[in-house]
């Protein structure tokens, strides 16, 4: 092992360790506080609930964690965006598990409560998966209603997608145990069935002081939506129970009981574990973002055995393309290379740059795993395409569509890892979060924006200056570093994983080594839903 190595290697840790510090503080939810009253109701925190509800042992793959992280700081904060959701399994059954944090403001919907409730549902219709709502919220967070409450992407979409899933043939199944209100009370309803918890659980167009406002009547909520009154009058629930631990058990029965569904039939061989050891990942790339590496070497600690055959070796060589197993499953890899290669026209070149060879070649990758139905894996750390005057007379723009226009028609799953730099059209081509990855991850070193920060403030800084010159205006020596040095600041904030991951821009960030499970899980999750298409590529320049 060299220094640079070394250097990287204490680095990564350092950065998953304050991951792993931030990550323990989301999990405490809205705090110690109101766990404790929680448990006093008789009720648990959503993550024990979780826990409870899963098979023991198994595997949980959270999905947006990080979701609010460090927004609405005005409000208190919204820890895990409210919601706490994932793949789990159930009685050896991969479902998707939205439960609602009670312990942050009640459960109430934040605008990112409804966006993380939403991308949770998106994974059960992308991948044919069944959906456990364990709910217990106090419905829309009122001071933030107009961003929560008539958009397309807002509160109301959910219901819809209830709708949407049943028609699908997707199981669905709500535990109502604390509170479900208004225009959320329509989502268990719209389940396939629907478990209450007695004394806790309620569901209620309008709660008991509403009801006293508007038609002057008194009524408790045990009365007027308790588990008593939707099992025995109304019929709106299927079954009663006095604890959150016996009506879990109701759900892992019943999952237990699902037919099996048709599946896609993705190729998977007995999983062997990578020949590099998993922490050897930590030392090959630099948390700067900035040091040439082999991505062959990151690809050769994730891949069965190591071993990756490579497609067009020779050939295009800032992306490696090539085809391997990951647990098992069979992959086509698409990467970023990092490190200095040499051309066939003999200049040397740094990697993390898209070159009208390596988009070509990419393409053709992209479409023959398509052909052969084998799912893609994007590894990103890409700086966008090469530019200039010579990339732009060999068609730069052309080659780079051919690739964007393969990689939006995929029919096979994508799962994406940002692994380092995601900047630019480089994001677009190599299926950011706009080209429907099944899943996309980060690694705690990951940035995502049009371009790097010190790029992104000088080029404004050349900007204001040619407007101030054309007014006969300039800058000091002095101001211009003073803004240059707030503009990258500014810009390296806003580029961070964290500040991606609050808005869902990725479904959280991992630490490198959990890499290979995750594109593992994807690909369980999405073998659960026949492909419906054939692969076509439309019009594009040749």
């Amino acid at each position: 092992m060299n220094l640079e190595f070394n250097k990287n290697d204490d680095a990564m840790r350092l950065a998953v360790s304050q991951m792993k510090q931030r990550q323990a503080v989301i999990n405490l939810g809205g705090g110690k506080k109101y766990t404790d009253k929680a448990h006093a109701e008789g009720k648990m925190a959503p993550r024990e609930r979780i826990k409870y509800l899963i098979d023991k042992g198994s595997v949980f793959t959270e999905i947006g964690s990080f979701a609010g992280y460090e927004m609405y700081k005005e409000h208190g904060g919204c820890p895990a965006g409210g919601v706490i959701g994932g793949l789990g399994y159930i009685n050896g059954r991969q479902c998707v598990i939205v439960a609602n944090d009670n312990t942050v403001k009640a459960g109430a919907w934040f605008p990112i409560t409804g966006k993380k409730s939403l991308r949770l549902q998106e994974i059960a219709m992308e991948n044919h998966l069944p959906v456990v709502y364990l709910v217990d919220s106090a419905g829309v967070f009122l001071p933030l209603q107009d961003e929560i409450f008539p958009d397309k992407e807002h509160f109301g979409r959910i219901f819809r997608n209830n709708a949407k899933m049943s028609a699908m043939g997707i199981t669905q199944i709500a535990a109502v145990m604390g509170s479900c209100v208004a225009g959320g009370a329509y989502l268990p309803i719209m389940s396939d069935e629907t478990l209450m918890v007695e004394g806790n659980g309620s569901i209620f167009l309008a709660g008991p002081y509403l009801v006293k406002a508007a038609i002057g009547e008194d009524i408790d909520i045990q009365s007027l939506g308790g588990a008593k009154t939707h099992t025995e009058i109304s019929g709106i629930a299927d079954y009663k129970f006095k604890t959150e631990a016996e009506c879990l058990d109701q759900v892992r029965r019943i999952i237990g009981k699902i037919g099996e569904q048709p599946r896609c039939g993705y190729d998977r061989a007995k999983p062997e574990a990578p020949a590099k050891e998993a922490t050897e990942i930590y030392g090959l790339v630099s948390t700067l973002n900035n040091k040439p590496y082999d991505v062959v070497d990151v690809i050769k600690c994730i891949v069965d055995k190591s071993e990756f055959d490579q497609f067009k070796e020779d050939y295009g060589k800032t992306i490696v393309c090539g085809y391997a197993r990951i647990d098992g499953w069979a992959v086509g890899i698409v990467a970023n290379q990092r490190k200095i290669v040499k051309s066939g026209k003999g200049e040397m070149q740094m990697g993390g740059v898209i070159y009208n060879d390596s988009a070509d070649k990419a393409a053709r990758f992209i479409m023959n795993c398509n052909q052969k139905k084998i799912p893609l894996v994007f590894l990103q750390d890409v700086n966008g395409f090469m530019v200039g005057g010579r990339s732009e007379h060999s068609g730069i723009i052309k080659d780079g569509a051919k690739m964007v226009n393969a990689v939006s028609n995929s029919i096979v799953p994508k799962i994406t890892i940002i692994i380092g730099n995601s900047f630019g059209a480089g994001n677009y081509a190599m299926c950011g979060k706009a080209y429907d990855p099944r899943f996309i991850y980060a690694w705690p070193n990951a940035k995502l924006a049009v371009m790097g920060g010190e790029q992104a403030a000088k080029t404004l800084m050349q900007i204001q200056k040619a407007s101030m010159k054309s007014k006969g205006e300039t800058h000091t020596p002095e101001e211009e570093k003073a803004i240059l040095q707030e503009g990258i600041d500014r810009y390296e904030t806003q580029t961070q994983s964290y500040y991606s991951a609050a808005r869902l821009w990725v479904d959280d960030i991992i630490d490198p080594i959990m890499t290979r499970s995750v594109i593992s899980e994807g690909i369980n999750a999405a073998n659960h839903a026949p492909i419906e298409q054939d692969f076509k590529m439309g019009v594009f320049q040749v």
